[in-house]
C-alpha cells in the first residue's frame, strides 16, 4: 500500500474544467483548468476512485505523474495515457497509420479529443488518417476542414471595398417646400 500522505502531480488534458467533490475529506471540492497542473495526495485520488465517476476523472480527464498510483488505482494503463499535445501533433504529422490506429484503439478519451481538435486545427493533410479518425470516432476532419473554408470564403466575398456612390444624393424640390412659417396678424395681446 502506498502512504496516503504521498503527493503526486495531476494535471487536466482536456480543453474543458473538471471538477469533483469528495464528501469523505469534509466536502473537498477541486477544479481544475484546462492544462492546470496540481499536487495532490495519495488519499484524495484514492477516495476520488471510489466515487461514482471518479474512476473515469482519472483514465480520461486527468494525467497522473507516478507510474506506483497510476497501477494501484487504475491497474495499468497503455502508452497513450500520457501523450500530450505535442505528442499527438507528432502522432498526426509524422507518425505511421498503425501508430494512429493503436491510439484511436487504446487512448483514454480525452487523448482522442485532442486527436480530433489537433486534426481540425493543425490541419491533418493526410487523406488516410483522416479517414481511419472517421472510421474509429466518427469525427469527419474532412468535412469540418471544408465548412471552415467555406466560411473563410464568405467572409472574403462579403467584404466587399466599395470606393465609389452606390446612389445620387437626396435632393429636396425648394419650390416644392411648404412656404415659410408667418405669424397671424389676429395675435391677440394681454
Amino acid at each position: 500500500m502506498l502512504d496516503k500522505n504521498l503527493e503526486v502531480h495531476v494535471t487536466n488534458r482536456g480543453r474543458g474544467a473538471v471538477g469533483y467533490v469528495i464528501p469523505e475529506m469534509n466536502g473537498l471540492r477541486r477544479q481544475f483548468q484546462p492544462g492546470e497542473t496540481k499536487r495532490l495526495s495519495f488519499e484524495e485520488l484514492e477516495k476520488l476512485s471510489w466515487m461514482p465517476g471518479g474512476r473515469y476523472i482519472l483514465e480520461n480527464e486527468l494525467v497522473i505523474d507516478n507510474q506506483d498510483v497510476i497501477d494501484y488505482l487504475l491497474g495499468g494503463v497503455e502508452p497513450e495515457y500520457f501523450y500530450t499535445q505535442e505528442e499527438v501533433r507528432a502522432l498526426l504529422t509524422e507518425g505511421t497509420l498503425d501508430q494512429l490506429r493503436d491510439c484511436l484503439d487504446f487512448a483514454p478519451q480525452g487523448v482522442i479529443q485532442l486527436v480530433k481538435e489537433l486534426a481540425v486545427s493543425i490541419p491533418c493533410n493526410d487523406v488516410q488518417k483522416r479517414d481511419i479518425i472517421l472510421d474509429k470516432t466518427g469525427f469527419d476532419v474532412t468535412n469540418i476542414l471544408n465548412m471552415l473554408k467555406d466560411d473563410d470564403e464568405e467572409e472574403q466575398v462579403g467584404v466587399v471595398q466599395n470606393t465609389g456612390r452606390r446612389a445620387a444624393p437626396v435632393a429636396v424640390d425648394k419650390a416644392a417646400a411648404p412656404a415659410e412659417r408667418r405669424s397671424s396678424k389676429y395675435i391677440t395681446k394681454k
